[in-house]
């Protein structure tokens, strides 16, 4: 089972463990529990695990809202403080680290504290709690011929995943994963992969650099995609072109068309406040819009021009550069799942070592000394002469430099917040992203530990400062860290410690074209076979990226490494931020984005493989990253970016805990709520650890004073 739930051993409750997630969470109960196991079909939602226990509350350590449906699944409120009669009930909490569900028959009350929400029954009865994890599964791979026009029949199929085909599909849980594609003799098509006819139609010159562009939108509008010219979406009745400038039409029929279902769903299901649906210039039924079939309703969505929509559109959250060769057919499942912007590039920008390219950090022998002060050092090998200024660095000049034989790409900037780049080359400022990671989120193979791991390896004196690190690491009130320091590992230590179950490796030390240093040698991941049983990493040492991209080969999921040398002290701050986000619940690509905020040199380092790896969930379930400015008479302006992250994808909903902020918003978005008096900014500040810049330095709540 991928769910565990376990009685709290000193107090009334329970501990819920999500294994493939890797998320934990405890919730109570005013006394003591015994867990029964009970059916999954008592809920109305489907569950991975449930269980029933005799209690005459829950409470769950956070601020949730609480959704309470009849026992025929009609919608009957949504809030955080209500009270409800006699009858039967099915009530799901949101958010939680996996989905949650109660069924009962009693009268009962919701009501919400600043760090707790608790449901209270008239008197102790049964409690049927249910449990399903966010892991989504592909139903299945598809095999296919690579050629462009053959490969269309594949794309088709992606929709295939989508749970609905109404504009609640924009919620992450009711899209799923799109079946898996590899290469293959003919077509050949599981019998659980059953194609959705939505009634539209893709259609593209059968080229890749015309096909890969399209598979989101192939994905979320469940479309048949055929060959022809000129590009274009179509459905019964109505065409909206795709040209000219095609990547970019592409790019905004998905971002409009997905906003459009965020603001039609508040019809459905779940008829919440939604900022955007409140605020929207448009004038459009959309009561009628969320009756229509996908095709109809999509057609009448791209008959509003782009321009008058674009002001109100938050910023993407993905932008994935696939070079459009057959290899890269495999990836295309995972870069759709992702609802990712998809370019791609015929040709790219050579980024060689020692040219500047806009971007300054490239050095060739001897350059170091002029970039560092008297008594900095860079992490690259430790042999060098106390004399000189790269102390640290090996005293052969050829290992200052970028290797020879790297291949740099410098793909065209991005207006969203994260990139990724899958193909060769080495890409500057964005994620190499690898099929092999993409595969490894899916593994759902249980677990023997419930608590969150990290190792943090310092094999350099001069680097303990770094190695402070690990009092990062943990500073959590709801998930179990266990946190290992360790110094100057040999050889044969590091190859034990790689082969670990760790969920993150935090490295300080020094690594070179000879591999990670230990106290006795050299370890060269890129040339021995050894056991990585790391799932993540954070390599803080010069030139990096081989040995990162080695470990995701032989088993990590991902990992931020360096492009360059990187002087020690602003790798120190970069280290201390990056754990610091991770601990946090950010992801890979978001917590180095955030860390670039903070320090250029964060240009430095890139993600390896899967860019949306986590160790753990934060407490509110979603990113953010707050700015704060401070008005007149003692009164502040909170903006909060939101950012999707693996338990909460976009589409989900989020919102302030602040009483100025009244709406919800769907994920990604930026809320702004002005004119808050000091009191209440320290009390949301209070809620949780959160990342916040103010007069564009970067903060954090746990140690933030706004006297």
């Amino acid at each position: 089972m991928s769910i565990d739930i376990d009685p709290l051993p000193d107090a009334a409750g329970l501990t819920v463990t999500d294994h493939i997630e890797n998320t934990q969470f405890e919730l109570y109960t005013d006394r003591p529990v015994e867990p029964a196991a009970a059916p999954e079909t008592a809920h109305y939602f489907p569950v991975d695990a449930s269980v029933t226990v005799e209690t005459g509350g829950i409470e769950i350590p956070r601020v949730a809202v609480v959704e309470a449906r009849s026992g025929d699944g009609t919608l009957l409120t949504r809030g955080d403080d209500y009270a409800l009669p006699a009858g039967e009930y099915h009530v799901g909490i949101d958010p939680a680290p996996t989905k949650l569900y109660l069924s009962f028959s009693s009268p009962f009350s919701v009501s919400t504290t600043d760090r707790t929400t608790r449901i209270d029954l008239n008197a102790p009865a049964e409690v049927t709690l249910g449990f399903r994890s966010l892991h989504q599964v592909p139903a299945g791979t598809i095999e296919t011929p690579t050629d462009p026009e053959s490969l269309m029949d594949a794309v088709s199929l992606l929709g295939s995943a989508l749970q609905t085909t109404s504009p609640e599909r924009s919620f992450p849980t009711l899209r799923g994963h799109p079946p898996l594609i590899e290469p293959g003799e003919r077509l050949r098509v599981p019998d659980r992969v059953e194609p959705t006819d939505s009634g539209v139609r893709i259609v593209v010159p059968p080229e890749y650099r015309y096909l890969y562009p399209v598979v989101s939108l192939a994905y979320y509008f469940a479309a048949k995609v055929v060959p022809g010219d000129p590009p274009r979406i179509e459905g019964d009745g109505w065409t909206h072109a795709l040209e000219p400038d095609f990547e970019r039409r592409a790019a905004e029929a998905l971002r409009q068309a997905f906003h459009f279902d965020c603001l039609a769903r508040t019809e459905g299901f779940y008829p919440v406040d939604l900022h955007e649906r409140e605020t929207t210039a448009l004038d459009l039924d959309w009561g009628r819009l969320y009756d229509l079939p996908l095709a109809t309703r999509l057609g009448e969505y791209l008959a509003v021009p782009f321009e008058r929509v674009e002001s109100e559109l938050p910023q993407w959250t993905l932008t994935t550069d696939v070079r459009p060769e057959p290899e890269n057919v495999e990836l295309l499942p995972f870069v759709a799942g992702e609802l990712s912007i998809v370019r791609a590039p015929e040709t790219v920008t050579p980024a060689t070592a020692g040219a500047d390219n806009g971007l300054g950090f490239f050095r060739g022998p001897g350059t170091e000394a002029a970039a560092l002060g008297p008594n900095e050092f860079v992490r690259g090998a430790a042999e060098a002469p106390p004399a000189t200024p790269t102390r640290g660095a090996d005293a052969s000049g050829e290992r200052g430099a970028v290797a020879a034989d790297t291949e740099f790409v410098q793909p065209e900037p991005v207006d969203t917040v994260e990139h990724a780049w899958v193909g060769a080359g080495v890409p500057l400022d964005a994620n190499k992203a690898t099929l092999d990671a993409y595969h490894r989120r899916l593994e759902a193979g249980a677990v023997e530990q419930s608590r969150i791991s990290v190792l943090v390896v310092c094999n350099d004196e001069q680097m303990r400062a770094e190695g402070e690190v690990a009092d990062l690491y943990g500073l959590r009130d709801m998930v179990q860290f266990d946190i290992d320091v360790r110094h100057d590992l040999t050889r044969e230590e590091m190859r034990e410690a790689l082969a670990s179950d760790v969920d993150f490796l935090h490295y300080i030390g020094h690594v070179d074209d000879r591999g990670m240093q230990c106290t006795d040698e050299y370890l060269d991941l890129t040339n021995e076979d050894l056991a990585v049983g790391v799932s993540a990493f954070l390599l803080n040492a010069c030139q990096s990226y081989h040995q990162g991209e080695a470990l995701v080969h032989r088993g990590s999921r991902g990992g931020i490494v360096t492009l360059t040398d990187v002087a020690n002290s602003p790798a120190t701050q970069l280290g201390r931020i990056i754990a610091r986000l991770m601990n946090s619940g950010f992801n890979l690509r978001t917590a180095l984005h955030v860390a670039k905020r903070e320090l250029i040199t964060g240009h430095q380092y890139i993600v390896v493989g899967d860019g949306a790896t986590t160790i753990c969930q934060n407490r509110s379930g979603i990113a953010v990253v707050a700015d704060l400015q401070k008005q007149a008479d003692n009164r502040w302006t909170v903006s909060a970016e939101v950012f999707p992250n693996r338990n909460h994808g976009v589409g989900s909903l989020a919102a302030l805990n602040l009483e100025t902020v009244e709406e919800d918003y769907y994920v990604p978005s930026k809320i702004t709520s002005e004119d808050i008096p000091r009191g209440d900014i320290t009390a949301f500040f209070d809620l949780e650890m959160l990342p916040v810049f103010m007069n564009d330095q970067l903060h954090w709540t746990d140690r933030l004073s706004i006297d």
